[in-house]
């Protein structure tokens, strides 16, 4: 049985709200739908989307892979998934799947493409999370990150403070502060060895940075 934690509380009890950000947020769509094109799932790809939250890629992601395809959906958190599931039952997708899991440990053997949005900041090693990812990944299948971490930009100086604010507010609490490391510069270093692990490992790699510089995506093929 998986055990809820501080964090798996607090996300469940901010599912709802959460929902509303993830899917109206200006822009966001534009975004999410940009990292599910540098994925590039052809249509009857199993695709792994790991950390689904409520499910906010998944009309994209169904999209790219057509009704002969399939999406899971893997998630730790229940309200997450609760709220993942309405979607799926109000839509009547058949071949969209969640699954309560860690998504450092698919509980999927194998997929043709593998997804996490806004995940990698959440985990201790996300350098060894994408290694595990690409081992439940076919050989020549796709995987994509899409994140936000500080922006370097000059133009975007003066945005960071409220960045900063927007990760305090959105930490569950007992993790805003790691080691004497606030948690941005935590997400900072997180996301950059996550999409770093990518562009070391895999093929025919891309990494784009947009919204003056906060949102990272990152993609590649699996050698093989």
């Amino acid at each position: 049985m998986t055990r809820t934690g501080p964090a798996q509380e607090f996300y469940s009890r901010w599912a709802t709200p959460y929902d509303l950000l993830a899917s109206h947020a200006p822009g966001v769509g534009r975004i999410r739908g940009a990292a599910v094109d540098a994925l590039d799932p052809s249509p009857g790809d199993t695709v792994l989307e790991l950390g689904c939250g409520t499910g906010a890629n998944f009309p994209a992601l169904r999209e790219a892979v057509g009704p002969e395809g399939t999406v899971v959906g893997v998630d730790l958190t229940a309200g997450m998934l609760s709220r993942a599931r309405a979607r799926i039952d109000r839509e009547g997708w058949a071949n969209v799947h969640v699954v309560r899991g860690d998504a450092t440990h698919p509980p999927v053997a194998r997929a043709d493409a593998v997804f996490a949005s806004f995940l990698v900041g959440m985990l201790a090693d996300p350098g060894e999370a994408v290694r595990t990812w690409l081992d439940h990944l076919r050989p020549g299948g796709w995987i994509a990150l899409l994140d936000l971490a500080r922006s370097t930009r000059p133009v975007a100086g003066a945005l960071n403070p409220l960045f900063r604010a927007f990760v305090l507010a959105s930490s569950p609490r007992g993790t805003r502060r790691y080691h004497g490391e606030s948690p941005t510069r935590v997400l900072d270093r997180r996301v950059a060895a996550a999409h770093r692990k990518i562009l070391e490992s895999c093929n025919a790699t891309t990494h784009e940075t947009t919204a003056f510089g906060f949102v990272r995506v990152s993609s590649g093929r699996r050698e093989g």
